[in-house]
């Protein structure tokens, strides 16, 4: 039952004009010819003209029914489908490629920045993935978009949801701009502390190059037979790249060892560094206790006179080198001997301490506020369930 004052429908009834999607072939690119979204363009955080491509004049004027105007919504067709963003005034006379749609609303009925809200909604999105066909390229028709149905409450409070919604938008933009901004920090220090380019206060003992087997053991991981039920349990962490890469220190893993499952298994300390070797290379992570890896996984039991987080965050800086390694292979590998020959730079363990306390100090930064951005997201992410459904009304003055 809809809350009082509330409808349910189609999303092509409370339209200005027919949805439609855009230019099918734009042609030659023209440097200063008319912008066209694309739905790599909508994807990006912002809506940047200059990276779009552009066409003639002539193919533009064949598709007028899709130029864009202030207040429209751009909707993926395909791909990500139901992604979507409202246009601006900067982005107004743009066009569209055939991969969206221009949704214009009926501003009488429905306001653009509810419309933009409800479109992102739980409901609408499962919807529109109900309607898409498709196997390889999931994609949704405009006959069934058009069909989409979307629930709208009077217009004032629609305006008012809007406003509501918007003020978390901005909430999450400023966090993630915080997060960019601590991220980027963190990546300035890493360049400049972990090359010795700028060194801590006290510090001027010459640094020294050294291969990794120098620094560390090395093992490679194996894994388990999955036919013998009786090596899994509850007691050992099997770790897999899977469980790398999230934050530094690796806490989880999905599948546990028993003790059997230990006794036949290479056990690696607490403190170790993983680095995934196979597949995805250079995902990370510190052992928080004894564990296994699998065969995808090279650790290194750092030696006494080195500091296991400095090394990780040495190893972690350079992963490009590695990336260059395996460029060319279809399946990336890096084998053990080549991992063991990579060469890193390193201080006194004094100084390798106090740099991986700097950049710990860094991450604990990052991470607080990639917490309150989730907490964030879930949060708003609740509201809209309640707001863009009746189930919690507003008050219009």
């Amino acid at each position: 039952m809809l809350p009082d004052g509330w409808k349910s429908v189609p999303l092509a009834e409370i339209c200005s004009s027919p949805i439609s999607y855009g230019i099918v072939q734009t042609g030659e690119h023209v440097p200063n010819g008319i912008p066209c979204l694309r739905v790599i363009d909508i994807a990006k955080k912002e809506i940047d003209l200059n990276e779009c491509i552009r066409t003639n004049e002539t193919i533009n004027s064949q598709y007028k029914r899709t130029v864009l105007n202030e207040g429209d919504i751009v909707l993926a067709l395909r791909g990500e489908i139901g992604l979507a963003k409202i246009i601006e005034q900067r982005h107004a006379g743009a066009n569209i490629t055939r991969g969206l749609a221009k949704i214009s609303s009926d501003r009488k009925k429905l306001a653009p920045h509810f419309l933009i809200q409800a479109l992102s909604a739980p409901s609408l999105k499962a919807e529109l993935d109900r309607r898409s066909g498709g196997s390889a390229l999931q994609e949704i028709s405009l006959g069934e978009l058009r069909k989409a149905s979307i629930l709208i409450p009077p217009l004032p409070e629609q305006k008012k949801i809007a406003a509501i919604l918007s003020t978390w938008d901005r909430a999450i933009e400023w966090r993630e701009k915080l997060l960019a901004n601590s991220q980027q920090q963190k990546k300035a220090l890493m360049q400049q502390l972990l090359t010795g380019k700028k060194r801590l206060p006290g510090f001027t003992v010459e640094w020294k190059n050294y291969k990794l087997y120098e620094v560390g053991n090395i093992t490679t991981g194996n894994t388990p037979s999955t036919k013998d039920e009786s090596l899994y349990g509850e007691k050992f962490l099997f770790i897999t790249p899977v469980d790398l890469g999230n934050c530094k220190y690796v806490k989880k893993s999905e599948r546990m060892l028993s003790e059997k499952g230990a006794s036949i298994s290479r056990m690696i300390p607490a403190g170790s560094i993983f680095f995934s070797c196979i597949g995805t290379i250079g995902k990370m992570g510190i052992a928080t206790r004894d564990c296994i890896t699998n065969q995808q996984i090279n650790a290194i039991e750092v030696k006494e006179n080195y500091n296991n987080e400095f090394i990780y965050y040495q190893i972690f800086s350079n992963k490009e080198q590695m990336d260059k390694l395996t460029a060319k292979q279809a399946v990336p590998i890096i084998n053990k001997k080549t991992f063991s020959n990579f060469i890193i730079s390193s201080p006194s363990l004094p100084e390798q301490k106090a740099i991986a306390a700097v950049l710990t100090t860094a991450d604990e930064e990052i991470t607080a506020l990639e917490s309150d951005l989730l907490r964030l997201r879930q949060e708003k992410k609740a509201l809209m369930q309640q707001l863009l459904t009746g189930k919690r009304r507003v008050t219009v003055d």
